[in-house]
């Protein structure tokens, strides 16, 4: 009889211990974690500030809403071009926007964003993912304690609005105009003046005369901004953006602390938002240019031949010069090039040839 009660208590007992370690493994599982998301866009804006939205609510439901993430718009929690400090310093766990603003903590991000006459969207993909290049980012990133992922893509934009025609390259001098990154740099050696404005605020400095010209990103967007209300001449191709990535970078502390199904959520969430918003730009732009077009009685107007050698040649020059600031950008630029060169051999039998004769065919 002591025996039998000595079994069924130890029984007992051990279900009770198997059931509190049960227990504690589910509270684990369920810990929610609140996370802020910072970005460059204006809160909501079609496309870019949706995107970031989208992330968010992703992220939320892969992960049964164990991680909650609230988006902050440009100037809600910190203004658009200091997000990048902000996550850095933990203030907000994850940031939304472009690489390329962030040149003044290290030139070699602009690579990552775009290059002029570089990448396209699905090359840039493809030397992220399977060329090194995310890597690279890493790398690049882990000196602010950040880990950088892909997170968006607006595909070839548009060349910008301006308020006279550019019919030379002797129309570029003298010219202020709202561009970021590697192809405001261009725009400088070419005799104008670059300008860096988050978005929110372009409208009325174009409005006001501050600028004479801006590029921003497309038609779906560009339509949201009212800008053919300021501007007259709506010029292609986006030679200085070719395939622009969105970002988003997150505190890597933060990041650290998960366990690993969350990580290999929230990278998989990047990398799901990254494709959609190609996809969504390659809709909407389709249909805001007929309206931009139809409607708003747009110039639309393509950049001279000899604007576009000019600015090539500026672009190599500006591009081979970052490799000669440190290590790390010469590493990246080798990459970089290598790969789109690579890519331009491909393109010239595959994606090209292909474009060029449905052109020919088309009625």
């Amino acid at each position: 009889m002591n025996r039998r009660h000595f079994i069924r208590n130890t029984g007992l007992g051990a279900l009770a211990a198997g059931s509190t370690l049960i227990t504690s493994k589910n509270a684990f599982a369920k810990k929610r974690i609140r996370w802020k998301m910072v970005t460059t866009w204006p809160k909501n804006f079609p496309g870019l500030g949706t995107g970031a939205n989208k992330l968010a609510k992703m992220i939320e439901q892969m992960s049964d809403r164990r991680i909650r993430v609230k988006v902050y718009g440009a100037g809600e929690l910190v203004p658009a071009f200091e997000i990048f400090d902000a996550v850095s310093r933990g203030t907000a766990q994850m940031g939304h926007g472009a690489s390329y603003y962030w040149k003044g903590k290290t030139e070699a991000a602009q690579f990552f964003s775009a290059v002029p006459f570089g990448l396209t969207a699905n090359e840039m993909n493809a030397w992220l993912y399977y060329g090194g290049g995310m890597e690279l980012w890493e790398d690049l990133y882990k000196d602010f304690g950040l880990i950088p992922t892909a997170a968006g893509n607006t595909d070839v934009q548009m060349g910008g609005w301006f308020n006279k025609e550019i019919k030379t390259v002797a129309d570029l001098k003298g010219l202020k105009m709202r561009i970021p990154g590697l192809g405001g740099e261009v725009l400088k050696r070419a005799g104008g003046t670059p300008v860096s404005l988050p978005g929110g605020e372009i409208f009325t400095s174009l409005q006001s005369g501050a600028i004479d010209a801006t590029e921003w990103v497309g038609p779906y967007n560009d339509l949201a901004f009212g800008f053919y209300k300021v501007a007259k001449y709506y010029y292609y191709p986006g030679w200085h953006e070719p395939g622009t990535t969105l970002e988003c970078f997150i505190n890597q502390d933060a990041f650290n602390a998960l366990p690993k199904d969350l990580k290999l959520i929230v990278k998989t969430a990047c990398k799901a938002a990254n494709l959609d918003m190609m996809a969504e730009y390659t809709a909407r732009n389709n249909t805001a240019l007929q309206k931009l077009i139809n409607d708003h009685q747009v110039k639309l107007k393509n950049f001279p031949d000899d604007v576009l050698i000019k600015l090539k040649q500026l672009s190599e020059e500006v591009v081979a010069e970052i490799a000669d600031k440190d290590k790390k950008s010469k590493k990246i630029y080798q990459s970089y090039m290598k790969f789109r060169n690579n890519a331009m051999d491909w393109q010239k039998v595959s994606e090209q040839a292909y474009l060029n004769a449905r052109s020919q065919t088309h009625p």
